[in-house]
């Protein structure tokens, strides 16, 4: 019937929730990642500290693409009601993808900062 609500225009609550958790999850991997890379530049391994911040922009990527799917499925007209587990799965991603920009900043003036201390 038409105008009636067919339930695959609308996003249930599950699917909101996993969809939220893989964000978490992905960008709770990449922030934990940034921190071992925080390790490594204080020991200036910055190979180490490199091969980390790689890690956890793929991290971010895989988190990204939970993300974009959402909005996709928003942008074909999908109802995506939200809830509070999605906000904390946005704020966790967008603070982690702060930090691995602050991140890389701080390898930078860790580099810097060893090649002035060696001459």
């Amino acid at each position: 019937m038409t105008g009636e609500n067919k339930n695959e225009d609308v996003m249930n609550s599950e699917e909101i929730q996993v969809a939220a958790f893989e964000i978490i999850l992905n960008s709770g991997n990449a922030r934990t990642t940034i921190h071992n890379a925080f390790a490594a530049m204080r020991k200036n391994d910055f190979e180490k500290a490199d091969e980390l911040l790689e890690t956890a922009n793929s991290e971010i990527l895989n988190a990204h693409k939970s993300q974009t799917e959402l909005l996709k499925d928003y942008a074909n007209g999908k109802k995506i009601e939200m809830e509070i587990i999605m906000v904390h799965a946005q704020d966790h991603l967008m603070t982690t993808m702060t930090l691995l920009e602050v991140a890389q900043e701080m390898k930078y003036l860790y580099e810097e900062n060893a090649k002035h201390n060696h001459k």
